[in-house]
Order: structure tokens, then C-alpha cells, then sequence
């Protein structure tokens, strides 16, 4: 898919369907948009910067775009494992979880409707929640003190 293409089949999130406003481009605005903040922010910036030389930025953002179709628009477009270059990073802790939720949360705010925010939101914080655990268990870590992080919380 491209553009503001999306099948004319109706996808059910949730229990509800999809909105139709949600569209490639919008998740296109919402990757950008993020990792436009994500790039300037103090405590995470220089993690990406170190890790994503500034020629690889463009197909990092595509493979973002293609997560993020594949996970809400239910496309066959990613095909990675967003996992583990996350296991690497050593230090990576609720800090910068807690941060990545706040900039996703603004963007997603500034760029969409309340229903679609929410709905990216929502499958935020299950990732955030998924890669924490992850990470402590990866380390060696007890996960049982995981408690996820809420929205209200941020």
C-alpha cells in the first residue's frame, strides 16, 4: 500500500472497527512526527543517534511505517523483529519507556483524532510493556515487579 491507500475491507481493533481516517499517510505523519522528537530529545536522542547513522535514517522511518501498518491497518508489510536491536542497548530502563510513551503520546495527540490517538496509544503501551519485560528478563532480572505503564500515569 501507498499513499492514502486501504483495502475496502473493514478492520476490527478491539472489538470495533477501524476508523476510516486512519490511513497510510496518517501513520506516515505519526512516524515522522515522532521520530522528529525522539531525535531532538535529550534523554533519548542521543541512543537513536548512536545506533542509527544519519543515512539510515530514511529506511528506519519506512520500517517504522511499515510496523506501525502492519500492527493497526493489519497489512503484511513488516516482517521484522523489533525486539532485538531494543536487547542491546545497555542502561535501557523505565526512564526511557516512561519517555518514549510521553513524546509517542504528544505526537499521536497533535496528529490524530481522539478515537485513532487512543488506539495507538493503546498498542504503545502493550509494546512498551512486552520490550520491558523483555529486557529484564534478556538481563536476567525478575519481571515479576513489572507492573505495565497507564496512560494516566505518564
Amino acid at each position: 500500500m501507498s499513499g492514502n491507500s486501504r483495502s475496502n475491507r473493514t478492520i476490527i481493533v478491539d472489538g470495533a472497527a477501524l476508523s476510516e481516517v486512519l490511513d497510510e499517510t496518517m501513520i506516515r505523519s505519526v512516524v515522522h512526527g515522532f521520530y522528529d522528537e525522539i531525535r531532538r530529545d535529550e534523554l533519548l536522542g542521543p541512543i537513536f543517534h548512536q545506533r542509527i547513522a544519519h543515512a539510515e535514517w530514511p529506511a528506519h522511518l519506512a520500517k517504522m511505517c511499515d510496523f506501525w501498518s502492519a500492527t493497526l491497518l493489519r497489512t503484511a508489510r513488516y516482517g521484522g523483529r523489533p525486539l532485538p536491536p531494543h536487547l542491546t542497548i545497555e542502561g535501557l530502563g523505565e526512564a526511557h519507556f516512561r519517555r518514549w510513551l510521553k513524546l509517542f503520546r504528544a505526537t499521536v495527540r497533535r496528529i490524530c483524532p481522539p478515537d485513532v490517538a487512543a488506539l495507538f496509544m493503546n498498542r504503545a503501551l502493550r509494546i512498551a510493556h512486552s520490550f520491558r519485560l523483555a529486557v529484564a528478563f534478556n538481563r536476567g532480572e525478575t519481571t515479576t515487579d513489572i507492573e505495565p505503564i497507564v496512560e494516566k500515569e505518564l
